[in-house]
Parts: C-alpha cells; sequence; structure tokens
C-alpha cells in the first residue's frame, strides 16, 4: 500500500508531497487507521534521560516542524516524536526549490531553513496532546538573530515549550542556517547551553519535573573535535547528544544532478559518518551522557548498529520517506531483540 502511495506522492513537488503526506496521516488518524499501518507494540522499553520509552525507535525532527501531526505519526507505532525545529517568531525559511530527492540513493538535500509558524502555534498545538509515547521538541534560533544573540531565541524557545515537553533539542548543527553551526565549538557553545541548563533546573526545582536538555551535533566533524563539544556538553550539564545532523559533504552522491545543490544531506549516504560519530562519542564519553544515533537508517540491522555502536535510542527519518511504517515496524522489532538479548547476555 504504501510503495503505491509513495510511487504516486513522487510524482509531485517534494514540497507539495511533505505537506500532503501530513493531511493525508492526520485524516487516518482522525479514523483509527493509523495502528493498521504501522510497528506493533513495543514489549521492551527503554529507560533514557531519566525518561521511560515505550521503545527504542523514533522520528527525528524536521518532518513535523509546527507539531500538527504529531498523534498521527505517533500512532504508527514510534516510541517517541520529535517536532520542530521551532523557532521564536515564524518564519518562510529559504527561497524555493529547497528540497530535493534522490532516489538512486535513497537520500534527501534540503535547504530549508527552520521554516516554520512560530512557538506560539507549535504550543498550542501540544499543550493538550494525548500522544502516549515521548514527545520532544527541537527548538532553533531565527534567520533575523544574530549568532552573538541565539542564546535569547533558544532560551525563549526552551521556557515556552518546557511545560509540555518530555524533553527538548537544541539543534546548534543545521546547515541551512548561517553561522549555526559555530555554536558547536568552544565559548560559544558554554555561552549558549548554560542559561539553558539553567532554565531546565528552575523549572524542576519550581514545579518537580525534570525536562531533560538533548544537544544535536553534526556529522561534519573531526574526531578531535567530537571529543571537544562532548566534553562542553557534560560540562554544562546537558542530559543528552543526538548524533547526527545532515552531512554538508556529497562524497556519496558524486555526479547526482542534484550534486551541487546547498543544503544538508540525509539518508543512506550519511550512515556511516553517524554512526562513526556515535562510536567516536560512546568511547569518548563512556556512559556519562546517552546517544541517540541518527543518519541512514533504513533497515532493522541500520537501527540495531546504532546501538551496537553506543546509541541508547535511534532517530529516523528520510527512511521513513523512503519505506513507510514498515520500517517503523522493522525497527522496532529489532532494537526489541537487540536489548532483550542484551538483557540475557547473549
Amino acid at each position: 500500500m504504501y510503495n503505491l502511495a509513495r510511487s504516486l506522492l513522487f510524482k509531485l513537488d517534494p514540497e507539495v508531497s511533505h505537506e500532503l503526506s501530513l493531511d493525508l496521516l492526520a485524516a487516518s488518524s482522525r479514523l483509527g487507521l493509523n495502528k493498521l499501518l504501522g510497528g506493533l507494540p513495543s514489549t521492551k522499553p527503554v529507560d533514557v534521560m531519566g525518561l521511560r520509552f515505550p521503545n527504542a525507535v523514533g522520528l527525528a525532527a524536521g518532518l513535523d516542524k509546527n507539531a500538527d501531526a504529531f498523534e498521527a505519526l505517533g500512532a504508527l507505532g514510534f516510541g517517541f516524536v520529535e517536532v520542530g525545529t521551532v523557532t521564536p517568531k515564524g518564519q518562510a525559511g529559504n527561497p524555493k526549490p529547497r528540497l530535493f530527492r534522490l532516489p538512486e540513493h535513497e537520500a534527501i538535500i534540503n535547504r530549508m531553513g527552520f521554516n516554520n509558524k512560530g512557538i506560539d502555534h507549535l504550543v498550542s498545538r501540544i499543550k493538550s496532546h494525548r500522544y502516549p509515547g515521548i514527545l520532544g521538541v527541537n527548538i532553533g534560533k531565527n534567520l533575523t538573530t544574530s549568532v552573538e544573540e541565539a542564546a535569547a531565541d533558544y532560551l525563549a524557545c526552551l521556557t515556552s515549550v518546557i511545560p509540555y515537553a518530555d524533553y527538548i533539542t537544541a539543534n546548534i548543527s543545521s546547515p541551512n542556517t548561517p553561522g549555526l553551526r559555530s555554536l558547536q565549538f568552544g565559548e560559544s557553545l558554554a555561552q549558549l547551553i548554560a542559561p539553558l541548563i539553567e532554565a531546565r533546573d528552575r523549572y524542576e526545582a519550581e514545579q518537580g519535573k525534570r525536562v531533560p536538555l538533548a544537544v544535536k551535533i553534526a556529522p561534519d566533524m573531526t574526531d578531535d573535535e567530537i571529543k571537544l563539544v562532548s566534553d562542553t556538553l557534560v560540562e554544562q550539564g546537558v542530559d543528552g547528544i543526538i548524533a547526527t545532523n545532515t552531512t554538508l559533504s556529497r562524497d556519496a552522491v558524486i555526479g547526482h544532478q542534484f550534486e551541487e545543490e546547498a543544503g544538508g544531506l540525509s539518508g543512506a549516504p550519511v550512515r556511516d559518518a553517524s554512526t562513526h560519530v556515535v562510536k567516536v562519542l560512546a568511547e569518548h564519553l563512556k556512559g556519562t551522557l546517552p546517544i541517540i544515533g541518527v543518519g541512514g537508517i533504513s533497515s532493522g540491522l541500520d537501527a540495531v548498529e546504532k546501538l551496537q555502536a553506543g546509541a541508547s535510542l535511534v532517530q529516523i527519518y528520510t527512511g521513513f520517506i523512503y519505506q513507510g511504517p514498515e520500517l517503523i515496524k522493522e525497527a522496532i522489532a529489532s532494537t526489541d531483540a537487540y536489548y532483550r538479548e542484551r538483557d540475557l547476555g547473549i
């Protein structure tokens, strides 16, 4: 069924197809049909960042930027859904065209530029949700906000969503907002994260609820840079690291008609680079912080590979676009089996 739907949707402009798919998912959810398409309920919850995830497979940020369809997406079987990236003010994003399919590589190039309806809209969508899984909110800065003033945008988003989110992710690694990736390093990173940690701790003290803060990093770093970034995040007191965002590398798609298109490359071509980052983080952190692995997961084996490299959870996005709900079911079955066997010492 999904292959037929995909063949029709892929005849449309990628952005039109994206919006239509979200509308269809929301409609099917209202009719109670999504559970018939998606993964089976997990028998192996996973405890990460002080939260109990129904299963280890989540939807990465970017698919549902405005939280307009997260309950429908969650009904497909995801143990957690991350909405956003959201910014304080709504913004149009980069000029079109800005989204390109590379089906030969099961990949996507995007330069969306944090297009979203703004924090107020997203809060209106999540404040009374019924999704039983874990809900994450991915936050960023507006294009018109300078890098030097970025912390204020992240803080505004965090304080708005913290009463309603199960966890929050600071996206400092999108390649499509000028200067954003510079926030991953040194004093810039510390100055960005410190007020977010303070707000997280203040909310916990006042409300008795801890809302974990994760940070999403890029795959385009050397091993030494990965270690330096992770050291800063540990020092600042974040709760987890999401590895990784899209890549600027085009090595895996040389010769493709879209090779020269600007933006981040996701899907199968980023799998190995993402898994390498997970492995470097895990070996360096030695369990100090949990890792959520994302990038190039197109099968249950790919999901398990991320866990074997050191991730505790995984997220999918591009693989879901190409393979549909069956990938969710396969990834859940594979990661559940991995955790059951690990617990038994197999």
